[in-house]
């Protein structure tokens, strides 16, 4: 029987031509055979949005040998469904989000497009990985974190993840990386969000900012303590967002009618 090789599907929220993403894609290259379908433009803080109200289309850009990358026009969430759906000759044996623009840690996990993907890929039993670099520019500098993203995807390929669980992978903008650390998320929250200015046409108009609050910055076990000096930091998540210290209190209330 023919041995497959490994299937690597790669996807991001900040589009297909993102300088993160052609990297990691660089930075994979020779582990299988990898397929792109990631969003034709910047999607960034589409969490796990899909698109319901109108058709999505997608577009081969280019085909090597291991790898064809595809755009899509709709959310990093589309990409993996259209991708799974309409394209892949099997399940994949991977799923790979990023390498984006800007940090997935904390309470951000649950706003970014490339967890987005990361989470749909758990969601369909896939082992799956996010990384995502503290930068914002375009230009950003990779370098120093490739060897990290190298050795961490074959670690999953070799070893796979538990059911229902993927990997949140944040590294800081430095010169020099410390190593890695096994990280819980911070405990954090976003305030101010929103600038109020005058539209020149009349009325306010509204740009989302925001100011960003870590809770316990001197908790060296968290994700933002570890960026802040200068270590890579993974954090294991789940898809099971059940609160189960609080299903016995809950039972307790008698809420029957």
């Amino acid at each position: 029987m023919e041995k497959h090789k490994p299937l690597i599907l790669i996807s991001n929220d900040d589009g297909y031509s993102a300088k993160g993403i052609n990297e990691l894609v660089k930075t994979l290259k020779g582990l299988g055979e990898i397929i792109v379908m990631a969003p034709d433009g910047p999607r960034s803080g589409a969490s796990g949005a899909i698109t319901s109200e109108s058709p999505v289309r997608y577009f081969k850009v280019r085909e090597e040998e291991d790898l064809t990358i595809y755009k899509c026009t709709g959310t990093p969430v589309d990409c993996v469904k259209l991708a799974m759906f309409e394209l892949l000759p099997r399940c994949p044996d991977l799923v790979v989000g990023g390498i984006n623009h800007g940090d997935n840690s904390a309470v951000n996990v649950h706003y970014s497009g490339t967890m987005g993907v990361v989470i749909e890929g758990c969601l369909k039993g896939v082992p799956a990985i996010g990384f995502s670099l503290c930068d914002h520019e375009a230009d950003a500098d990779f370098n120093p974190m490739l060897p990290y993203v190298r050795k961490i995807t074959e670690a999953v390929m070799a070893k796979g993840l538990p059911k229902g669980t993927c990997l949140n992978v944040n590294v800081p903008k430095t010169d020099v990386l410390k190593g890695v650390r096994i990280c819980r998320q911070t405990d954090a929250s976003w305030g101010n969000e929103w600038y109020r200015g005058q539209h020149p046409k009349g009325g306010a108009y509204f740009w989302l900012t925001g100011k960003f609050t870590n809770n316990e910055p001197e908790a060296e076990e968290t994700d933002r303590w570890a960026l802040e000096h200068d270590y890579v930091a993974i954090t294991p998540i789940q898809i099971d967002m059940t609160a189960y210290a609080l299903v016995d209190e809950l039972k307790s209330w008698n809420l029957n009618v």
